[in-house]
């Protein structure tokens, strides 16, 4: 009985929680005239399809194309420098080490709106806001690599410390052992760690609205604002817009759950 129970309430509040992903769906089919009626019709009685006018009109191929850039920036750079970071603070262990692993977590809490403003003006100093979408890029790193070296480190450290050892004393190099020995026995966890990283990214807003003045490299959470209007709004075509870009989102999501929880709670029990 309790087991019933308690599935009922998971299934009862998995329902609250994604009732409001069903409600964007239905109104992105819905016409204006029916978004507003009372009561509300949970099934769309006439379905208007517009996600072919509002790709089109709305330059969503050029706002989608330059989030997958920034994303996919952010990754690399992330996947990178945060891989090593990683290692560093599962291989040596130290006062400073830990005082490092701090600081880390400590730059996690720091919102977007409270770092937009220095980072602007020392990215205007150095000419960054030139290459606007650089900026955005080296903007997001800093915020999410703390969150990616957390994650990446918990997966490294599941790694006995005996594979390298043995790799050395077989002749290899500390760098030759991290990338032969090491690197393709937490491939999963950093895997899943850079899908995190770039769907994160994917969705940034507050850096790119700041530093991209150009209509053109704006990102497509940006581009959402283009239905906005000081009298009237398309709230169709915003749930639409809203549908075409979280549904590949949601895909990769379905995709790839069970090797994202894989990875996320790698080393939880060392």
């Amino acid at each position: 009985m309790r087991r019933y129970l308690l599935l009922a309430i998971g299934l009862l509040l998995t329902g609250l929680y994604l009732f409001p992903l069903y409600w964007m769906y239905v109104s992105a089919l819905k016409s204006g005239r029916e978004l507003f009626s009372y009561p509300p019709r949970f099934i769309p009685h006439d379905i208007v399809w517009s996600v072919g006018r509002v790709f089109v009109q709305h330059n969503m191929a050029t706002y989608l194309s330059n989030s997958f850039l920034i994303a996919g920036g952010v990754t690399v750079i992330c996947v990178v420098l945060g891989t090593g970071a990683a290692r560093v603070l599962v291989r040596y262990r130290s006062l400073w080490v830990d005082a490092a692993l701090f600081a880390i977590l400590m730059m996690q809490v720091l919102p977007s709106s409270l770092m937009v403003t220095p980072l602007f003006v020392g990215f205007s100093e150095l000419g960054l806001l030139k290459t606007p979408r650089l900026a955005v890029v080296l903007a997001q790193v800093a915020k999410v690599m703390p969150f990616y070296i957390v994650i990446a480190r918990a997966s490294l450290a599941q790694i006995p410390q005996e594979l390298e050892d043995a790799a050395l004393v077989d002749g290899a190099s500390r760098i030759g052992a991290f990338l032969r020995i090491i690197l393709p026995l937490a491939r999963n966890g950093i895997l899943v760690t850079a899908i995190l990283v770039f769907l994160q990214s994917f969705g940034e807003y507050v850096y790119a609205r700041s530093m991209i003045s150009q209509d053109s490299l704006q990102t497509a959470t940006v581009g959402l604002s283009s239905f906005l209007g000081p009298n009237t709004s398309d709230w169709n075509g915003i749930m639409t817009y809203s549908a075409i870009y979280v549904t590949p989102i949601l895909l990769v999501f379905v995709l790839l759950q069970r090797r994202i929880v894989s990875g996320l709670t790698a080393g939880a029990l060392k």
